[in-house]
Parts: C-alpha cells; sequence; structure tokens
C-alpha cells in the first residue's frame, strides 16, 4: 500500500487503519514461527517518554530502568544537570546513554554545534540525533528550498559529529512526508536525497511516518542500510499514541526488515506516557510494556 493511498488513515484513524493489512495484527503479515528476535542489548528508551518523572526523581527513575532490564538509554537533554552530572546519575545506575538528541543550530553555527558534541562524548553517546523540522512560523514547510537548505547544514552537523568519533541521525516527524512546491517530492525525499548517507543515518520515529502515511517497509527499501535507529511508538485507532504492542502497528512486519535496515537500536518511546491525563509514574509503566513487548516479539 503506497503512501498517498494511506493519507486519509493516518490522518482519521480508526475506520481505515483498522481495515489495513499494513497495520494490521503479525497473524496478517503471515508467518509461522520465526528464530529472530530483537537483542536486549539493542533496546534502549527515549528520556522524552519519562520527561515529567524525571523531573520529579531522576536517579530513583534510572534505577527503576535498569530493573526492568534496559542497559541503554536516548536522552533528550540533561534535565536540568550537566553533561557530566547526567552521566554520573547514569553510571549509577547501571546505564548507558548510547543515544542523544540534540538540535543543530538554526542558523548553522559550527561552533556551538561543537561544544553540543563534547556534551555528547561527557555522557557517552555513539549517535547524536537532531530532533525536529518541518515547520515554520507559518506551519508546515512546503518550500522545497528550506529543506535544501537545511539538508546543507544537517551535511556540515554530521561532518563534524565525525570527526568527533560520533554517528549523526536524522529523526523524522510526520511533516516531513508532505510534498514539497507543489510536486512529487516530499520533504523526507529532499532530506535523504541531499545529505551524505556517510554523515547522515536515520532514526526513523515509526509513529510518526505512519502519520504522514509513509510506510516504514518502503523508507528501508528506499534507504537500505541508512536506518540505524527507530522509534518504536505505537497508535491506537484514533491515531493517538499507544504503548508498544497495544496498538495497530505491525512492528513484525518493520522488524523483519532489520538487516535491509541496518537496525541496531530499537527505542521505545511514547510522547504523552506521564503526561495528563496520565500521572509521571505511569511513563514507567510505558517502559515496563515497552522492554518487555520487544524481548517477547518473534518475528
Amino acid at each position: 500500500m503506497r503512501r498517498r493511498s494511506l493519507l486519509s488513515a493516518a490522518a482519521a484513524g480508526a475506520a481505515a487503519i483498522g481495515a489495513s493489512t499494513a497495520l494490521g495484527s503479525p497473524a496478517a503479515a503471515g508467518g509461522g514461527k520465526s528464530p529472530h528476535r530483537v537483542p536486549r542489548d539493542q533496546i534502549s528508551v527515549q528520556l522524552y517518554t519519562l520527561r515529567n518523572q524525571l523531573a520529579v526523581d531522576l536517579e530513583g527513575s534510572f534505577t527503576q530502568l535498569a530493573a526492568i532490564g534496559y542497559t541503554r538509554v536516548e536522552h533528550a537533554g540533561f534535565v536540568g544537570r550537566t553533561a557530566a552530572q547526567f552521566r554520573a546519575a547514569l553510571d549509577n545506575a547501571g546505564l548507558r546513554a548510547t543515544s542523544g538528541h540534540a538540535g543543530i543550530p538554526q542558523p548553522w553555527n559550527a561552533e556551538t554545534w561543537k561544544r553540543a558534541l563534547e556534551d555528547a562524548a561527557i555522557v557517552g553517546n555513539k549517535f547524536i540525533v537532531h530532533p525536529y523540522f518541518g515547520t515554520d512560523a507559518n506551519g508546515p514547510i512546503r518550500n522545497g528550498a528550506a529543506y535544501r537548505a537545511f539538508a546543507a547544514d544537517l551535511n556540515k552537523a554530521g561532518e563534524l559529529a565525525r570527526r568527533a568519533g560520533l554517528s549523526f541521525g536524522y529523526h523524522n516527524h510526520h511533516n516531513e512526508f508532505l510534498r514539497q512546491d507543489g510536486g512529487e517530492r516530499t520533504g523526507f525525499d529532499i532530506l535523504t536525497q541531499e545529505t551524505d548517507p556517510r554523515l547522515v543515518h536515520l532514526e526513523v520515529d515509526i509513529y510518526w511516518a505512519w502519520r504522514g502515511a509513509a510506510d516504514p517497509v518502503d523508507l528501508i527499501e528506499k534507504n537500505r542500510r541508512r536506518i540505524k535507529q527507530v522509534h518504536v511508538k505505537d497508535m491506537d485507532v484514533s491515531s493517538a499514541f499507544a504503548d508498544p504492542g497495544a496498538g495497530l502497528i505491525d512492528f513484525e512486519r518493520v522488524f523483519r526488515r532489520a538487516a535491509e535496515a541496518g537496525l541496531i537500536e530499537y527505542i521505545v518511546e511514547r510522547d504523552d506516557a506521564g503526561s495528563p491525563p496520565r500521572t509521571p509514574a505511569q511513563a514507567l509503566d510505558t517502559a515496563r510494556v515497552g522492554y518487555q513487548y520487544l524481548t517477547g516479539l518473534r518475528y
């Protein structure tokens, strides 16, 4: 099923998505038993999921993540600590921040980005990922020139990250999948075609790809060996967030293409896990459900 035929399903939710075999159950993906599973040491959690709980109890939350079974996390800032203090809290819990989200400066500033890379080194990151693009003061961007200019900045950031011993990535939302300049080319097309794969890898947020009516399997086919990380975030029947494994997305179908994608990190995330009407502590429930889902998955 192609991108545009999925658009109404991603936007409207239940009716079309519920009928879609692409988003359907593992049984619909067809397959008997398979020995493949997500390696435990490649499972992570995006700490944006726990942002409200971390503000309440950073050290205790890290301890609970380790007790669930996590050994690695992806940070989204340092929760009011310095990079060194944040690293110390991780070390005390036996966790590693293998990845982190840090936005590249706009307008581009190499010295500012170098300071972000220094913090990434202190924390112990292997990956550093730009978390968001696709809107401006007028809303979603539909100007291909803006994407081309940003792609040039991504290449600059990736080169400096490479020199610092880091792999630099780009994390998608859904606005990137809008067509630009009234043509067929999407913002995501521009970003992937005009960045150097040696300098910019992809961190595909599976939920946001679906919301943008982009099949993650199509993204894998177009970007082989370039998708090093995925955000494992599920979608309920109203297109809202859900705990991994509790929604409509067939992650098994995507993960069967892990080798083709180049996947080496599976990152649990739910944007509203600890936000009202949920409590901050419920984000830890999401982290637990996500870890158990991934460790129990066979594909």
